[in-house]
């Protein structure tokens, strides 16, 4: 799909996101680092290895149960630095704030910000601020810039996965999205739904101690797992292979997608990931996982199979087969 505008669609996560950065930013600014299209950029410096990551948060509402715009930022600059391998070690963050918000949510995410740092045992150390007139912003947008040091022992990467690989998910799917989006419209849910927001450097570092054959690592935050296992499938051009009664979701999520007609698979998630492992390492990772506090309901999802390079598939509950495309269109516009 081609268009001559910029579309929220284009800010998906999806196939259209995609387009954008194959088509236009890829050729203009194309180089061997930028085209490998991992979460973050490897850089080898000196004999290290660093990763270095950067995104931009726009969520609304800014405040939501679990959460907020500040934690949200950290978590997601931390986790896109850890699926690259890396130990986080410092951020940076920029804030774009629109002139007449209220000082008291300013401190209040600040503050959160600082604890979710501290969490992840990180340190943000430089950032810039911009107030933009009223109406030239909604409310504060946040970008968070970080490096990490990767290990030596570490080789991960989107194009690396290998036939036979046991694909293992973290824990349940489509919490963070089902959770802004209820807040966003004012649905009258008797949830208990809350974001999944967390760091996963602690998780990703039990990992790598316990198994040197992690070969890929994603968090799937826009488009969801079913967008991420497609990207994988392309970089490494292999089949995909999931089952969706091994695929953990709340039931309360569940119950919640399929009343307002949403597939799970697509939902964002901000404190969960993807992990291909060789086959015979899996069992020892998983158990990693689950000894950690955001993985004790992980589950190993499906493998990498030789058929169907670059396709993902699913066998179903009721035990037919469907082919899981990348998603098509914003289903939830700023959910991170």
């Amino acid at each position: 799909m081609k268009t001559d505008k910029i579309l929220l669609d284009h800010g998906s996560g999806g196939k259209i996101s995609h387009n954008l950065i194959s088509d236009i930013m890829l050729p203009i600014f194309d180089n061997p680092v930028l085209s490998q299209l991992d979460d973050g950029a490897i850089l080898n410096i000196q004999g290290k290895r660093l990763a270095f990551s950067t995104d931009t948060f726009t969520v609304y509402p800014i405040f939501f149960p679990g959460g907020n715009i500040g934690d949200l930022a950290v978590n997601g600059t931390v986790n896109d630095l850890a699926v690259c391998g890396a130990a986080p070690l410092y951020l940076s963050t920029a804030l774009i704030i629109e002139e007449g918000f209220a000082m008291t949510d300013l401190e209040k995410i600040l503050k959160s910000m600082k604890s979710a740092a501290e969490k992840a045992g990180i340190q943000i150390v430089t950032g810039d601020t911009k107030v933009v007139p009223k109406g030239a912003a909604d409310k504060i947008f946040i970008n968070t810039s970080g490096i990490g040091l990767i290990p030596p022992h570490a080789d991960i990467g989107g194009s690396k996965a290998q036939i036979g690989d046991k694909i293992i998910l973290s824990g349940g799917i489509a919490e963070h999205g089902i959770t802004v989006l209820i807040q966003r419209e004012g649905m009258d849910f008797d949830s208990s739904v809350t974001s999944d927001t967390a760091p996963l450097n602690h998780m990703v570092r039990k990992m790598l101690l316990r198994s040197r054959e992690v070969h890929v690592l994603r968090d799937p935050t826009r488009g969801g797992v079913g967008t991420t296992l497609n990207e994988i499938a392309r970089s490494s051009q292999v089949g995909i292979r999931i089952y969706e009664e091994k695929i953990p979701v709340k039931d309360e999520v569940s119950g919640i997608c399929e009343l307002l007609g949403f597939d799970p698979l697509y939902i964002a998630n901000e404190g969960k990931l993807l992990a291909f492992v060789k086959q015979d390492h899996a069992e020892m990772v998983l158990e990693a996982i689950r000894g950690d506090e955001f993985g004790k309901d992980a589950s190993v999802i499906g493998e990498v199979i030789p058929e169907s390079p670059g396709i993902v598939s699913m066998e179903t509950r009721i035990g037919g087969s469907r082919i899981v495309d990348m998603l098509t269109g914003e289903q939830l516009p700023r959910i991170c």
